[in-house]
């Protein structure tokens, strides 16, 4: 999440939810078919045997086209994927795509640098 927090943030433009997505999603006010959404892509990335084709059907329900699904179970296992060799490869995030929550956030970016314990601080300080 880390690396795409500029993403999410051009997306929403709510800081507060930004944050709150990325401490826990579920705290987060989103519409039903946005929470379906992201619950499937939680259930999609941790629990894969566990898919049925119920899950589709209630995207479909929840007025997800079959392309709207498509898109989504591509993404989602895309970064799965990366994300998985990364991890195997013991790859971190280049420096310039860690950014930390709050100290950040209020910071101009390209300014930031990341600590050891994952926050950040502007350069120099």
């Amino acid at each position: 999440m880390e690396s795409h927090e500029p993403d999410l943030l051009d997306e929403i433009h709510d800081q507060e939810k930004v944050l709150q997505i990325q401490e826990d999603y579920t705290e987060a006010d989103f519409d039903p078919a946005t929470r379906m959404l992201l619950d499937f892509a939680v259930k999609l990335t941790l629990d894969i045997r566990d898919m049925e084709k119920a899950d589709i059907e209630s995207l479909r329900t929840s007025g997800f086209s079959d392309e709207d699904i498509l898109d989504a179970v591509h993404l989602i296992s895309y970064f799965n994927f990366v994300n998985r060799v990364l991890d195997a490869l013991g790859a971190e995030p280049e420096e310039n795509m860690r950014f930390g929550k709050e100290e950040c956030l209020s910071e101009t970016r390209s300014e930031c640098l990341p600590f050891d314990d994952g926050g950040c601080s502007p350069q120099g300080a």
